[in-house]
């Protein structure tokens, strides 16, 4: 079964996003004991939106920026660098005190010690996103959108934004477009809107034709009975899974494809990496296998973004799980949140397990 995408369109993906910045010590080390530290743009849905853009498709960005901001200056810089265009509203940062771009501060681990993250979203621009200041009837109705992805992170970050997704997810249903959500789960988002963001989850869910996230955002995003205790082993887990998905299914039968990343973590710097998509009946699996990771932050966002992009070419189905498998593995290796694809014989590479130099 493949989606059905629309051909008339200016953007093959769109990506609703609050953009901010990342801080990482150099070399592996705590942030705590660093004096030298890399900045990164980033935010989860660009770091979707790149395999796309960086293969070559076409991708537009919705956000905020501080206006005269040097941090909105560099976070322009990048998505531009990333062939990503961009639109939305600039705001004046006020007092001191006022508006500014997120901080992440966030190191890498390495080995036995794990990677530590510090959010810091006081004054978050982002929170400001509002349909108003978008004309949606034109990006949608007269541009065109093949796939628009929406993030829990952005649907619960303010209660602007939730309607800003919900009617973006609206206005995707009206014109025929395709809609992405990958619910990203986050407790500090939900504490005090429990009700109000279960409602609105469900109606973005129930309009969407892909859904992804892992057990505890279906179980606490929609009140989906998460995986049943069984067994041990990567079988029993698998089936789990498949029965959770399988619950997700009849509670939304509008979504035709359903998708997980399964991950065990060996230490920072190896992991077991695999995935499950439920496409229309068929069920694709890939066992978790290992990898070398050397940033784990970025992992889930690649693998939907290879998933994405794998539907946007109309592939096989069985294709889109291995490509994205295949990018969210490439999104480990990079320093950066998201992967940066030079082509896709790079990607398929990686799924193929082949590392030999290419002169």
């Amino acid at each position: 079964m493949s989606l059905s995408l629309k051909k008339d369109f200016a953007w093959s993906l769109l990506a609703p996003t609050s953009m901010g910045v990342r801080i990482t010590p150099v070399n592996g080390q705590p942030v705590h004991s660093s004096d030298l530290f890399q900045m990164y743009a980033t935010s989860a849905e660009t770091n979707v939106a790149s395999i796309a853009s960086y293969l070559g498709l076409p991708v537009k960005v919705l956000t905020t920026f501080v206006k005269e901001s040097p941090i909105a200056q560099f976070i322009k810089s990048n998505l531009r660098s990333r062939n990503m265009s961009f639109e939305g509203p600039e705001i004046s940062q006020g007092d001191p005190w006022g508006y500014r771009h997120q901080f992440n501060i966030a190191d890498s681990g390495i080995g036995a010690r794990g990677p530590r993250v510090q959010n810091d979203r006081a004054g978050e621009v982002g929170r400001t996103l509002s349909v108003k200041d978008f004309d949606l009837e034109r990006i949608f109705g007269k541009e065109g959108v093949q796939i628009v992805h929406l993030s829990g992170l952005i649907a619960a970050l303010s209660p602007e934004t939730s309607e800003f997704c919900l009617q973006i997810a609206r206005f995707a249903k009206k014109y025929n477009t395709r809609i992405s959500f990958d619910l990203n789960y986050r407790a500090s988002f939900w504490k005090g809107r429990e009700e109000e963001l279960s409602t609105l989850f469900n109606e973005i869910a129930s309009l969407s034709d892909i859904l992804i996230g892992n057990e505890e955002d279906f179980q606490l995003c929609l009140g989906i009975e998460g995986p049943e205790a069984g067994g041990k082993g990567i079988e029993a887990e698998i089936d789990g899974f498949k029965g959770m998905i399988g619950r997700v299914k009849q509670t939304y039968p509008h979504a035709s494809v359903f998708a997980t990343t399964l991950r065990q973590v060996i230490s920072s710097n190896e992991h077991l990496w695999g995935a499950i998509m439920l496409e229309g009946e068929n069920w694709h699996v890939i066992e978790p296998r290992r990898i070398a990771v050397l940033d784990r932050i970025g992992g889930g966002d690649g693998f939907v973004g290879g998933l994405l992009y794998a539907i946007l070419k109309e592939w096989a189905p069985e294709k889109w799980p291995q490509f994205g498998w295949a990018t969210g593995a490439l999104a480990t290796t990079f320093l950066t949140d998201y992967a940066q694809p030079a082509d896709e014989e790079m990607v398929w590479s990686i799924w193929k397990g082949n590392a030999r130099v290419r002169r």
